[in-house]
């Protein structure tokens, strides 16, 4: 099956709210129409011909410290996995850090689950970049709905307002397709 690619800012239909607020600062972003069935990262890439190491997952982290819990996104290649408790952890100078519940990452985004973008976050939210990505000169990520992805140069993710690029993942394991 074959993704058309068109300028995001003109389908902002199909985009969640938040991402089609946001994306017009984007530059070079795109966005294809998928099936919302095949929206996790596995299934899209296996039936749209996208390879993992072109494709990025976008995690929600809860940092806490002292009472005060703060959220975050992290941004890896789905080849990798974000270091939540070394790296992240440290970065948000926190006691501990886990991934955000579904229901409070979808609350706070305004974003579907298995959508979830770094595009169109709360303005006070840290994106931290793995460096892989942003040295990527383009890469799938969500849009913030099941129904469609985001194709974004990594550049312009490292320089969306909040981010912060470091090394920030670990190689996972292969995965069979």
């Amino acid at each position: 099956m074959t993704l058309h690619w068109v300028p995001a800012a003109e389908r902002p239909d199909l985009l969640a709210a938040p991402v089609a607020r946001a994306v017009r600062e984007v530059e070079g972003a795109e966005v294809a129409e998928i099936d919302p069935e095949l929206a996790d990262t596995a299934a899209f890439c296996e039936r749209y011909g996208v390879r993992l190491d072109e494709s990025a997952n976008c995690v929600v982290v809860a940092a806490r410290r002292g009472g005060e819990t703060r959220h975050a996104a992290c941004l890896v290649l789905a080849t990798m996995r974000a270091d939540v408790n070394g790296v992240v952890r440290r970065r948000l100078e926190a006691r501990k850090a886990s991934f955000a519940p579904m229901a409070e990452a979808v609350e706070l985004t305004g974003m579907e689950y298995g959508g979830i973008t770094p595009v169109g976050l709360p303005e006070h939210w840290l994106v931290l970049v793995d460096a892989h990505v942003a040295e990527h000169p383009r890469v799938v990520i969500g849009s913030g709905v099941r129904g469609s992805k985001l194709r974004v140069p990594g550049a312009a993710l490292a320089a969306l307002k909040t981010a912060d690029v470091l090394s920030l993942a670990i190689q996972d394991e292969p995965k069979p397709i």
